[in-house]
């Protein structure tokens, strides 16, 4: 017969240690002591492991949703009311969404504005301000080719061949700067490798062999580097820097490691993820290395113009997220501790559950405040009007449940609570500081186009090629933010190279528009 596991909680178990102490001789009262302790202990180590099990689930397969709906009691099942509203942004795409598209206007074939009315005998049509909207997609190659046959006359008596001239429109380069720019987008915007992009091409009767792509892209990054250096310096002076880490493999520094005569004291490889936010400029920046976030972070920061008051630094609590060279106010990720408390919901719902709904209705008040455009002025007193005392409240709980001896220390759900308490202040910086950020959600989303990457390409080859990737993914994701084309912005930055050089602060997603040449 199969043995029911035994559920049995602390206060449980103190109270039938002391209903037996008094009722049996003191040896027989220690071993039936011993085997609850045991009990207890075990428990606690199925707990761990449940945890550590479902945590290894999440970095093999992905991350589940953490809504509290759905981690309320088990799994809650959409009703088919909530199904019915579907969230802005969803369904069909609407013509203005298309704005890479070229647009023809159409005139209608027999009729023009005021014209009398065919269908009555007095009116007159007017041309209506909205036009009907119909869109046609094709599909085309990345790269495209054209052959030039150029006629050729050779005279019969000198010898002597004429070759008829090249079109201008056909440049003077066999892979132009739309085609560097095609390549750069789908490699390290869409983290499309090399060897892929070769077969496409191959299969699509247009041939690219993967190291004449690498030759282009690496002819282009030397056409347009400033303008990353500028982004750096850019980034420097923002309000709030948001950063991170993810691991990465450079295969040369692998190989130095293994050829060393002793183990290098650092043998980790990792790519940090910065976001610099100023006012609502964003610039994201990818930098891969040795290094690790908070080293990264201080050269960012090396950059930053004297007088300016020290940043808002958003990251989770590990000490090599910050660095000490450079003074930042340091805020913690909600969401970290939130999660803390999502992995061990199963074993302790209840509580688990009160932290994850205070937490709901912080973030509500947090798109509220989106919502209505507040200042950070006015964000700043609405959070500590609304989700202040909240806070507080979560904040005596929390103490009250280590304090009180409610709950064990060393457990799962001891250290979910001990995390959340022993960062207290870097967790709340949004209740006393103007622009402070929740969580750190955005870098994270960010750092996803790096591990598209680590997923496709598994590794870079050498330093080198890791720099030229940060380049490329620095300028389409800053772009992305810009709601910037980053085809025609790489497009554009290697027609105006000599301009670039001279002066990169006008050439970088946000004003490179206004600095183009004027057409002749």
């Amino acid at each position: 017969m199969k043995a029911k596991r035994l559920e049995i909680s602390t206060e449980e178990a103190l109270a039938l240690l002391g209903r037996v102490k008094s009722s049996m001789a003191e040896d027989d009262y220690q071993i039936i002591k011993g085997l609850v302790d045991t009990h207890q202990l075990l428990g606690q180590a199925v707990t761990e492991k449940a945890a550590s099990i479902n945590r290894l689930l999440r970095m093999i397969f992905g991350d589940k949703t953490e809504k509290a709906r759905n981690i309320r009691n088990g799994s809650e099942k959409k009703t088919p009311e909530c199904s019915k509203n579907k969230a802005k942004g969803h369904g069909k795409n609407g013509a203005n969404d298309y704005v890479g598209a070229k647009t023809m206007e159409i005139n209608h074939e027999t009729l023009q504005h005021c014209d009398p009315c065919p269908a009555c005998a007095d009116g007159k049509l007017y041309r209506q301000s909205v036009p009907g909207m119909i869109v046609r997609i094709k599909g085309a190659t990345p790269l495209q080719a054209t052959i030039y046959e150029l006629e050729k006359l050779r005279c019969n008596i000198c010898g002597k061949v004429f070759t008829a001239d090249l079109p201008i429109t056909a440049g003077s380069q066999k892979y132009d700067e739309t085609a560097s720019a095609m390549l750069a987008v789908l490699r390290y915007g869409s983290g499309l490798p090399l060897n892929r992009m070769a077969k496409l091409q191959a299969a699509l009767g247009i041939p690219l062999a993967a190291s004449t792509g690498w030759d282009v892209l690496e002819k282009m990054a030397n056409r347009i580097h400033p303008a990353f250096s500028e982004l750096i310096h850019q980034a420097g002076q923002g309000d709030v820097f948001h950063n991170d880490d993810t691991n990465m493999k450079i295969l040369d520094l692998i190989k130095q490691d293994k050829n060393a005569a002793q183990k290098p004291a650092r043998t980790g490889v990792f790519t940090s993820g910065i976001l610099s936010i100023q006012n609502d400029r964003k610039i994201a920046l990818f930098l891969t290395g040795r290094q690790h976030a908070g080293e990264n972070i201080a050269k960012v920061l090396a950059h930053r113009q004297n007088g300016l008051a020290p940043p808002i630094q958003m990251c989770d609590a590990l000490s090599r997220n910050f660095s000490e060279e450079y003074r930042t106010i340091l805020a913690n990720c909600l969401v970290h501790g939130r999660r803390n408390f999502v992995d061990v919901v199963e074993n302790f719902p209840d509580d688990c559950l009160y932290v994850v709904e205070t937490l709901g209705k912080v973030y509500h008040h947090e798109a509220i405040a989106i919502e209505r455009g507040m200042t950070p002025g006015q964000r700043l007193g609405y959070h500590q009007t609304e989700s202040g005392p909240l806070m507080d409240k979560l904040h005596c709980w929390l103490d009250d449940q280590i304090v009180g001896k409610k709950v064990e220390p060393n457990s799962s759900l001891g250290k979910a609570i001990n995390y959340m308490r022993n960062h207290w202040q870097e967790l709340t910086l949004f209740l006393r500081v103007e622009k402070a950020p929740l969580d750190n959600n955005i870098c994270e989303r960010t750092l996803k186009m790096a591990i598209l990457h680590r997923k496709n390409s598994l590794f870079y080859k050498t330093e080198h090629g890791a720099y030229i990737g940060d380049l490329f993914m620095s300028l389409i994701h800053t772009c992305t933010f810009a709601k910037v084309n980053p085809f025609e912005y790489l497009t554009t930055l290697q027609k105006n190279s000599s301009a670039l050089f001279a002066n990169p602060s006008r050439w970088l997603p946000w004003n490179y528009k206004e600095n183009l040449p004027s057409p002749a």
